[in-house]
């Protein structure tokens, strides 16, 4: 694949991961946390159904222990998934920076402003969606995802480059 293209492909992964998140933070607050509930009860369900079928476990919960076990678990979910929709962002925008040519120092630091800035915009985005707030706190969570999708690149290719200097060898 010619270099132009891969740098296209790669640019537009990103854009596509944006309006992923631009769709996600533009659904209301009910809307949004019904999702989130649905996606941990099919979790829990399943979970309990595999661990159950094992005999590892052997729990039957009834709807209502269920229903509060998913209510606890909602908010910590959420803010997991902020930082983890930010984790992916970083590691595609890093990709794209990369094959765009961006290298050292730079390429850490343009992506991290990048996903600072959207992490803002998209706190902004949601003072606009009914019963969504911007919180702060939120776009910190989403920065630390993407730090840490910088971290785990920046210690892979490390990491490669080690092998690589050793294979020479």
């Amino acid at each position: 694949m010619n270099t132009t293209l891969k740098k296209i492909l790669s640019w537009l992964l990103v854009i596509i991961w944006i309006i992923i998140i631009f769709i996600f933070s533009g659904m209301d607050s009910k809307s949004s946390n019904n999702k989130s509930e649905k996606t941990i009860n099919k979790v829990v369900e399943t979970t309990l159904d595999a661990t159950n079928n094992l005999g590892i476990t052997n729990k039957h919960p009834n709807n209502f222990k269920l229903n509060e076990f998913v209510l606890k678990l909602n908010r910590p979910f959420r803010k997991c998934m902020h930082a983890f929709v930010y984790f992916v962002l970083a590691i595609l925008v890093l990709n794209a920076l990369k094959v765009s040519n961006v290298k050292n120092y730079k390429l850490y630091l343009i992506c991290f402003i990048i996903c600072f800035l959207h992490s803002l915009l998209d706190e902004y985005h949601q003072t606009f969606i009914n019963g969504r707030t911007g919180q702060i706190i939120d776009s910190i969570i989403d920065t630390s995802g993407s730090i840490v999708g910088i971290m785990i690149y920046y210690f892979i290719n490390k990491y490669i480059k080690i092998l690589k200097i050793r294979h020479k060898l």
